[in-house]
């Protein structure tokens, strides 16, 4: 019997969460919310739905003992839900379809989004070309240099990619230009963010969207091993992949929960993007949760080693997952993750997304003092092959 029944009415997560915008954006976000609410169980709608993940995603992603490297370890086993196999490379894709889909049946034939890593980007650029719509995508001129491949990729599918100089030039600052854009078009657009933030209903309905990797999860673990697992654990930005697979999991007790966030070069250094560790309670794009931000109330700049979790906010569930000890938040550094990945590579032929290596991170460092019997799986949540340069400028190697 599920008990967890968050957000209510308002888009409130206990305290967190809600709708903290701009009288313009009020309209859009009621439209918004009444679609999602006609559709959500609409029999046609989740047809359409599911039969774009199973054929054009390639849904269900399988999951993937680690046997050699759990073996290595000599603890627990490690699992990998293999997001990474999803066309696009990552989890980003099936939020994209649910948002798309909800713009078709809204009339609204321009698509805008937000990026950092720019996987969101290329899903969305993916899904407005799979339906024939305009895209236009903004991402932070930093992540544009670090990202140039993704960059390279959304333009090949017909997005206007369009660089935000301001700020920090990352996720944050793009974010803030699309939501600028929307107010400017409310007509004919469809904004899809790409994380579990921002204003209600978008927390909801993109974990929502989402759930299908938790929800594979709980049919594929028993099937596999005749139990569902001791520990999942997801990397934590705005905190997506991690409400997907955490989400089915809210009820089962004696699954634990485990989020792990950026520690960039560590906290004490102030270069990292640790939000529920080092964050204070504020209001960021559209919601309530936890800030980075200085005394004075403004959001500091962040760090990472992957462009995806350079945020200085996260999810309002997360937020009440933690306050309510319902999740644990751990952190990982750059040159933590970058251990995982190298070791991904080398031991089970896997190239993982910087995102997901900080999950990887904190499966190894949690698996050698556990028993064999344990079983930690993973949100794999996408491939590396985009962090080629990152991981090479940090290595000191020239491509």
């Amino acid at each position: 019997m599920t008990t967890y029944n968050y957000p209510d009415q308002q888009g409130h997560f206990g305290p967190f969460g809600g709708s903290f915008v701009a009288e313009t954006l009020v309209h859009a976000l009621d439209e918004l919310r009444a679609a999602y609410d006609k559709y959500r169980n609409d029999p046609d709608f989740l047809q359409e739905f599911h039969y774009e993940l199973k054929h054009f995603v390639g849904r269900p992603s399988p999951i993937y003992h680690a046997k050699r490297w759990s073996e290595k370890l000599g603890g627990a086993q490690i699992w990998f839900k293999r997001e990474d196999l999803n066309h696009t490379g990552a989890h980003k894709v099936n939020n994209c379809i649910g948002q798309i889909l909800l713009a078709k049946r809204m009339g609204k034939p321009r698509i805008i989004a937000e990026t950092g890593a720019g996987q969101h980007g290329v899903a969305t650029a993916t899904v407005a070309a799979r339906y024939g719509m305009q895209c236009v995508v903004y991402m932070g001129s930093e992540d544009v240099k670090r990202q140039a491949s993704n960059v390279y990729r959304m333009k090949l599918l017909g997005a206007e990619v369009i660089p935000v100089s301001s700020g920090s030039r990352t996720l944050k600052d793009a974010l803030n230009e699309a939501m600028r854009d929307w107010v400017t078009n409310i007509e004919n657009t469809f904004y899809i963010i790409g994380t579990v933030a921002g204003p209600h209903p978008y927390p909801a309905m993109v974990r929502d969207f989402q759930s299908v990797i938790g929800n594979e999860c709980l049919e594929q673990m028993p099937a596999e091993i005749g139990r569902q697992p001791d520990y999942i654990v997801a990397a934590v930005g705005g905190g997506s992949n991690a409400m997907g697979i955490f989400y089915p999991y809210l009820d089962q007790a004696d699954v634990k929960l485990i989020g792990v966030e950026a520690g960039g070069e560590g906290l004490t250094t102030l270069k990292h993007s640790a939000s529920l560790n080092a964050g204070q309670v504020g209001v960021l794009h559209g919601n309530r949760t936890y800030v980075l931000q200085d005394e004075a109330g403004q959001v500091q700049a962040t760090h990472s080693i992957s462009a995806g979790l350079d945020y200085p906010g996260v999810g309002p569930e997360h937020a009440w997952l933690k306050d309510s000890h319902r999740a644990q938040y751990e952190i990982i550094n750059d040159d933590e993750a970058l251990q995982a990945f190298h070791d991904c590579c080398r031991i089970e032929g896997i190239m993982p997304a910087l995102e997901s290596s900080h999950a990887i991170a904190q499966a190894v460092k949690m698996a050698p003092s556990l028993p064999k019997d344990k079983v930690i799986l993973v949100n794999l949540s996408g491939r590396g092959d985009k962090d080629m340069h990152t991981v090479a400028e940090y290595s000191g190697i020239s491509l």
